[in-house]
């Protein structure tokens, strides 16, 4: 037993002098390749070895030929230890390398394409996989601020152009008014008060929708009926529809109790309902209704507009978007709807719309209130 443990212990001495040496090492090439790092490793293992079996052998006296026979044999052992240190040090400085140049060519140009051949370790592989996925989620993201930027291109365009006209009809007006030669001046004044709300409307609107984008929208929300909501929409809504000779139907409304702030949402009801109203010929019907879907409830707006073609519909919640239409003044600034999603998303809901039979839907789906 002692001489096991005077083994032991010659074997532990040897060992903990070449490791010793090998950390000393290790910490100077901290900042070098890690086929170097790999090397100095493979090093420590058979040094270590080597140190403890010579120390147990000159404790034992063996021979002078033993002792050279066990030193060839773990100098052989150390060959073969290095040789595969350098290899598997090389193939990981290759694949980190082939890594480097993709992970530069992804800042420059904002596309990772993963280097050719399999990785040589889990973990690189697993780098491989992140930078992919990073790659992927930071296209999304340019493709979303492109769109917001053409969005804000495009309302920045259409803006200009609503004000522009009502602004020089309005100066148009003052200046007939002014010299005297307006031949009905009740009309003109009552035309300068329309364009006057217009425009006031516009402002409201972008006003709203700054919020939004701001995330300064403040809500109060509080119990209400779904019922109540869309009675008091399509109150508001009747005259314009009246106007324009369109029907309003809302008779398959669910009274379903949902926390919401009441104000915006009768605002979001009225947009939709405004946007339906115009886009329906006369004769036509917009229909409301209003549903409970699992845990949700859908509110949905049906019009007659004969349908929105395929490719526009992801943008029909966009800032600023009024679809191939002439951007004549009655079809607004092409906020509404933009609106609608920020207020509705604003609530933990979302908003949709799919082509229906002679239509679209407008549909706004939003949590039922709990309890």
């Amino acid at each position: 037993m002692t001489d096991l443990l005077l083994i032991a212990l010659f074997a532990l001495g040897g060992a903990v002098c070449a490791g010793l040496a090998g950390a000393v090492v290790l910490r100077l090439v901290r900042h070098r390749s890690v086929a170097v790092s790999l090397t100095v490793v493979a090093a420590v293992t058979v040094t270590a070895m080597l140190a403890g079996t010579l120390a147990v052998a000159r404790a034992m006296f063996l021979s002078a030929h033993d002792l050279w026979v066990v030193t060839v044999v773990v100098a052989m052992a150390a060959l073969v230890s290095l040789g595969t240190a350098l290899v598997l040090g090389r193939w990981v400085v290759a694949r980190s390398r082939a890594l480097a140049v993709a992970a530069r060519d992804f800042g420059e140009d904002g596309s990772f394409s993963a280097p050719d051949g399999a990785a040589t370790t889990a973990e690189l592989a697993a780098l491989t996989r992140e930078l992919a996925a990073t790659s992927a989620k930071l296209d999304a993201s340019r493709e979303r601020e492109r769109s917001l930027e053409a969005s804000r291109r495009e309302l920045v365009a259409w803006i200009s152009h609503d004000l522009r006209t009502p602004l020089a009809g309005l100066r148009a007006m003052a200046e007939a008014l002014e010299d005297g030669v307006a031949a009905d001046p009740a009309r003109y004044h009552r035309q300068i008060r329309t364009e006057v709300e217009r425009l006031t409307a516009m402002v409201t609107d972008l006003f709203e929708l700054s919020r939004i984008h701001a995330g300064a929208l403040a809500l109060t929300p509080s119990r209400v009926s779904v019922y109540d909501l869309v009675g008091d929409a399509l109150s508001g809504a009747d005259p314009l529809a009246r106007e324009h000779g369109v029907r309003l139907v809302g008779e398959e409304v669910e009274a379903v109790p949902v926390e919401v702030d009441g104000r915006e949402m009768t605002r979001v009801l009225a947009n939709l309902l405004v946007n339906a109203i115009r886009h329906t010929p006369a004769d036509g019907t917009v229909a409301v209704a209003a549903e409970r879907r699992a845990d949700a409830v859908v509110l949905s707006v049906t019009d007659g507009c004969g349908g929105i073609p395929d490719e526009d519909l992801p943008r029909v919640f966009d800032t600023g978007w009024r679809g191939t239409q002439a951007r004549t003044p009655p079809a607004g600034a092409g906020l509404g709807l933009a609106i609608v999603r920020g207020i509705v998303e604003a609530h933990a809901g979302r908003a949709e719309v799919r082509n229906v039979t002679g239509g679209c839907r407008f549909e706004v789906t939003l949590p039922t209130a709990a309890g």
